[in-house]
């Protein structure tokens, strides 16, 4: 029977959306393995001949399974963009007809009863820059990433990597340094460099923003990042820039005059304070991040203070040429500022990338008025669950990564922002407790997936460093302290990115689901009209059997990770333990 209770659609969002200016996709989700057969039933809902409702009918393929849910997607031109659609679902003992109103036992006539897609707006499509689909981005933290100009340390700045990080100390990294790396950036393959936020500020991370319109004195001046910005895009790399305004740092000028003023200080309702005087234990009485009283929060309902911060968000884009703002602690703005936000800068630029810090499920964020991305740690989480921490098998893997992928539409997934490390976590490698073959099969996974993936500085060079500041170590430029291996696999892997566009985001990605929870393996295809790609990675350290698609069986495969060829004359091909497959 048809578990009626597990059927859900809505006309909205990641389940009916346009993705071009004359196509709509349609999403149904059913439980798992319950429905045979689902058909779309439409029409216009002012097409009638003779008394009755013009509809038509088109199958929809099963696209994916997670724990629980399978999940139907088709492709639609609506007739003069207007649409009202129901869905047809069959299993083995029943046909029922399911609508905006309910389910029924026939068809009905009555467009009325139908969901409905009122109109197909281009002003509605969600349109993220074309250019980040193609993009593999490298973040770096710049005071630990090279030491360009020492004449702009600040002081008790310390030799390079002579001891570990900590929340106080600095070893002078600058923007001199980065424009002096930009050698290794261009040869690993980058073509996008995210930095954390580079404006002046206490601290050595720089999120506890001073002054918004400075380039803070230990970094450069505004000629050092007009070059850095300049041979970055002489070399094809675009920049991002890391802004902070959900709150200031405690120097913060109008926040200083605050503490000195108190409740006759013009700037009071730039915070969130609910009381005077102000205090900071046991904990702050006005609004931080978290409970950092050396971070409180803005308030962006304020007009004096969203002017300020819009200005922040034009003045960069506008003096600098920069081509992306990440925005930090993005799910705690209010979305009238980040919708005000969105106009303000694609005015000046319409191909600048916008990505939210959110860590949980963000469609509210990117309905096309606000995000055009945001930063994927669902990915990154199950990521680390498989292969680092072992906490998934190889089938649950598969299952959670559909889940966040059905959270979005197809051209949102495209432009999320792909990681498994970052300045807020511990380095991959420690992870995985430095089994530098695991991290290369997450890259591998990484770079062969839909969306655009990110590196994090020394990743690629197997850097060390637990959670925050371990993760934060000085770059290590020393050669004979990198893993050249490693650099030279991630590096081959961008190149075959960039080479077989259905690794990226030309292509459909489907995850051959396994039998059996004891499954070593996770594989997955990748396929458009010119190629059709498999991806098998064996997360065991025995070696494993894998059954081929019938489209792969019987025919010479090429590993493109190898290069060698694999005559499969039976259905089946053998891995080695923690062997990875790149199969053409």
């Amino acid at each position: 029977m048809i578990s009626r209770e597990s059927v859900y659609h809505r006309p909205k969002d990641n389940y009916a959306y346009a993705c071009t200016k004359q196509q709509v996709h349609i999403r149904i989700r059913t439980k798992k393995n319950n429905i045979d057969t689902v058909k779309l039933i439409y029409g216009d809902p002012y097409e009638w001949e003779q008394g009755n409702w013009i509809r038509h009918e088109k199958a929809i393929r099963k696209k994916g399974s997670d724990a629980l849910f399978d999940y139907w997607q088709t492709e639609i031109v609506p007739p003069n963009r207007r649409l009202r659609y129901g869905f047809l679902l069959k299993d083995q003992q029943e046909c029922v007809f399911f609508g905006e109103k309910g389910f029924f036992d026939e068809v009905l006539n009555d467009p009325a009863y139908y969901f409905c897609f009122p109109f197909l707006n281009p002003a509605d499509i969600f349109t993220p820059p074309e250019w980040v689909k193609n993009t593999v981005w490298y973040q770096i933290f710049p005071e630990r990433f090279a030491n360009g100009n020492p004449v702009n340390d600040p002081e008790g700045t310390l030799p390079w990597g002579s001891t570990d990080p900590t929340p106080e100390n600095f070893f002078g990294g600058d923007l001199q340094g980065i424009i002096q790396r930009l050698d290794h950036l261009q040869d690993l393959g980058i073509s996008g460099i995210y930095l954390t936020p580079i404006f002046k500020a206490h601290s050595n991370h720089k999120y506890d923003t001073i002054d918004y319109m400075e380039i803070d004195p230990q970094f450069g001046d505004r000629d050092t990042l007009h070059r850095l910005i300049s041979a970055c895009h002489d070399r094809g790399i675009k920049v991002m820039l890391d802004a902070v305004f959900n709150h200031s740092g405690y120097y913060f000028e109008p926040f200083q005059d605050v503490l000195k003023n108190g409740e006759r200080s013009r700037y009071k309702d730039w915070f969130h304070i609910r009381e005077f005087p102000l205090q900071f234990e046991p904990r702050p009485n006005y609004d931080t991040f978290a409970f950092v009283h050396s971070m409180p929060k803005l308030n962006t309902e304020n007009p004096e203070v969203k002017e300020y911060l819009l200005e922040v968000g034009r003045y960069w884009v506008r003096e600098f040429d920069i081509d992306g703002w990440r925005l930090d602690v993005a799910n705690e703005v209010d979305h009238t500022f980040w919708r005000n936000f969105r106009k303000e800068v694609k005015a000046i630029n319409p191909d600048l990338y916008i990505l939210g810090e959110i860590w949980h499920d963000s469609m509210p964020w990117l309905r096309g008025d606000q995000f055009d991305g945001v930063m994927n740690y669902p990915f990154a989480t199950n990521m680390i669950n498989l292969f680092a921490k072992g906490n998934l098998t190889p089938k649950q893997f598969a299952a959670e990564m559909n889940a966040v992928l059905f959270m979005y539409p197809d051209h949102v997934n495209q432009v999320l922002f792909n990681l498994v490390g970052s300045h807020d976590t511990p380095r991959i490698l420690t992870e995985c407790s430095e089994n530098a073959e695991k991290v290369k099969q997450i890259y591998t996974l990484m770079m062969t997936f839909i969306g655009t993936p990110c590196i994090y500085y020394g990743d690629e060079f197997g850097m060390t460093g637990g959670q925050d500041p371990g993760c934060r170590k000085c770059m290590v430029w020393d050669q004979e302290k990198q893993n050249y291996e490693l650099f030279t696999h991630i590096q081959h892997l961008i190149a075959l990115r960039k080479k077989y566009p259905v690794l990226a985001n030309e292509g459909d990605l489907s995850f051959i689901e396994s039998d059996s929870e004891e499954t070593k393996w996770v594989a997955y295809t990748r396929k458009n009209k010119a190629d059709h790609i498999l991806v098998v990675i064996n997360t065991s350290e025995e070696r494993t059997e894998f059954k081929l698609p019938p489209e792969f069986k019987k025919s010479t495969l090429t590993d493109l990770l190898t290069g060698r060829l694999i005559t499969s004359r039976l259905d089946t091909i053998n891995l080695n333990g923690l062997e990875s497959l790149i199969l053409k």
